[in-house]
């Protein structure tokens, strides 16, 4: 076999929450690119339609549906759709995070430290436990849980993001110990500062965009799409021997 072929994910079937609009939409599209049947998801059906619509116009294969990955229910009601329609489920991206304070841990409401840890961590771990019988059913099941550099190395003003995604590494590699035997691989991706809406509030300032540019090897921020690749190759046989890994998409952050 070539290493092209390698990458192809004809007839696979992928899960990627949070995926209307940034990294979670450029990962979306990568999968589709290389063959695989795509489910949308986000909050907003609307949103997740209208991208379905796209893909399907340009030759994909996708489906929108709406899932607050906070909620149970809804986490349910997504796997379930996903196999009411598609009949299987390969790979699975923990990509729906959220981030609503920056501020100090003394000044974190319990409410807010619930909330975030409901989204993104246990969604995480629920998402990954329903769809862990179709994954194994073929031996070769991937998910790749999107964590970040501030789970590796935290700033200030957003340590229970940072804690929260710490904890989804750790869990990251628990699933790899535990499922490999089963087929399934599991690996995390630790994107560094991504010009998405979701930080925007970082690199719209002027003064932390210039001190990127000064210290950061790569002196620019990274645009959505150049997560795409590494979960190509993740959720792909090019990566079959992959599991249990870290890997940074940070320009170089993990070095200062």
């Amino acid at each position: 076999m070539s290493t092209r072929k390698l990458f192809e994910l004809k007839g696979k079937v992928a899960i990627v929450t949070g995926s209307s609009k940034g990294i979670g939409l450029a990962i979306a599209r990568g999968l589709a690119e290389y063959g695989a049947k795509v489910v949308l998801s986000s909050r907003d059906q609307n949103a997740v339609e209208s991208v379905a619509q796209q893909f399907n116009k340009e030759g994909f294969t996708a489906m929108g549906q709406s899932c607050h990955v906070g909620d149970e229910d809804q986490r349910k009601n997504l796997v379930q759709k996903t196999i009411d329609s598609y009949g299987k489920i390969d790979i699975l991206v923990n990509n729906a995070a959220i981030n609503p304070v920056y501020d100090s841990l003394e000044n974190m409401s319990s409410e807010v430290y619930d909330k975030m840890l409901n989204v993104n961590l246990k969604s995480v771990f629920d998402l990954s436990n329903l769809c862990f019988p179709y994954l194994k059913k073929e031996k070769s099941g991937s998910i790749i849980n999107i964590a970040s550099v501030e789970g590796l190395k935290p700033s200030l003003g957003l340590g229970i993001y940072s804690i929260t995604k710490a904890a989804v590494i750790m869990l990251t590699q628990v699933q790899a110990k535990e499922w490999g035997k089963h087929g399934v691989r599991s690996n995390a991706i630790c994107p560094g500062l991504i010009k998405t809406k979701f930080s925007s509030a970082l690199w719209k300032n002027e003064a932390i965009l210039n001190q990127i540019k000064n210290q950061l090897p790569a002196g620019r921020v990274a645009e959505p799409i150049e997560m795409s690749g590494l979960a190509v190759y993740l959720a792909s046989s090019a990566g079959s021997y992959s599991t249990g890994g870290v890997y940074n998409a940070d320009g170089g952050h993990m070095t200062i």
